[in-house]
């Protein structure tokens, strides 16, 4: 498959079935999985049983581990669900299953198809403890050949191009090999033209670490997403900080309602009202083209057909909240098309 180049690729975004024109993105969730395996990679031979949706309340805040919650393999479910956000008015799912949590780009291919949905798949590699070992011993400059090749040639083994870099995974502590795939990650930047989205290590202080290295190697803050803001970030100091260095914040776990957080019970995870509260303060600091959305949907209790809030729960629940609480139509836009239109574009 012959490469694309960078003229080829500058002004038009990329979906897994080809190159089109943004303006046909439409209304887009940012950060979501389709089909995934976020099941530890130790745990990964155990055999996956039927889930008891008796104990749904106990899947869904993650204090009973079942790795069936935690896999979706199904090009079926996925299709049904991406069906289902073009059902409710969106257009364009950003689906960010890369290195470590088997991703399926052909499978995605598929869905997209069958759906209607424009799917625009990431690439990279997920954090530390997912990571093929011999990454360890892989160069920067290697790493990043890899990703741009994701995006102009095909992903793992098959034809079908990546939209954009990440999401680019950091733990805390931040572990070297992270660090040299967040570089490679800037330097394919560099070369595509893509965004690059990064998952956040779990400490209320790494968004601005990653703002100092993303400067100290090249990458364009302002076509880079911080992910996972309403799990990390909980202070105005550091919210409007993050915004005033030009990065783009990314709310993303909305339709997630309890304050326990299972992967960090420290803190108290808002409901939605109070991420649309962190919003309205960061538009109002004049940031409003700054703002993503999605649900990063990765359990299977999360979908709608096994009880869940499911992937149009944006368009059928937050976005009217979002008008009874003031939201303009054109700050609305700005945050569902507007913002991740130009996100998804090559420059």
């Amino acid at each position: 498959m012959a490469r694309l180049t960078r003229d080829e690729m500058r002004g038009k975004a990329q979906t897994v079935l080809g190159l089109i024109d943004p303006a046909g993105l439409g209304s887009t969730l940012m950060h979501e999985h389709l089909i995934w395996n976020i099941t530890p990679p130790p745990a990964r031979g155990e055999p996956l049983k039927e889930l008891d949706l008796g104990q749904w309340w106990d899947l869904q805040t993650r204090t009973v581990k079942d790795y069936r919650n935690s896999t979706q393999l199904d090009v079926g479910v996925a299709t049904r669900a991406a069906a289902e956000v073009v059902q409710h008015g969106g257009r364009t799912i950003v689906e960010l299953t890369i290195g470590g949590l088997m991703p399926d780009p052909e499978g995605l291919a598929q869905a997209a198809r069958d759906s209607g949905a424009h799917i625009v798949m990431g690439c990279g590699h997920y954090v530390h403890d997912y990571q093929d070992p011999a990454n360890e011993h892989r160069s920067v400059d290697e790493l990043a050949r890899e990703m741009a090749d994701q995006i102009q040639l095909g992903a793992w083994g098959t034809d079908v191009r990546a939209g954009l870099l990440g999401e680019i995974g950091c733990q805390w502590p931040w572990t070297d090999l992270e660090k040299k795939m967040l570089h490679a990650a800037c330097l394919a930047q560099q070369e595509t033209g893509a965004a690059l989205t990064i998952h956040p290590a779990r400490h209320q202080d790494h968004p601005w670490m990653l703002v100092e290295f993303l400067r100290e190697h090249g990458a364009d803050l302002s076509l880079t997403i911080i992910d996972h803001i309403d799990r990390t970030i909980f202070d105005d100091d550091r919210l409007f900080r993050l915004a005033d260095a030009g990065v783009i914040l990314e709310w993303d776990l909305f339709g997630q309602e309890s304050c326990y957080y299972q992967p960090n019970p420290d803190i108290d995870l808002p409901n939605d009202a109070g991420r649309l509260r962190d919003i309205r303060k960061v538009i109002d600091r004049g940031h409003g083209d700054q703002v993503v959305i999605s649900h990063d949907i990765c359990h299977i209790v999360q979908m709608t057909e096994f009880g869940g809030h499911g992937y149009a729960h944006i368009y059928k629940k937050v976005i009217p909240l979002m008008r009874r609480r003031g939201f303009s139509e054109a700050e609305i836009d700005a945050i569902m098309v507007g913002t991740p239109r130009r996100l998804l574009t090559f420059v």
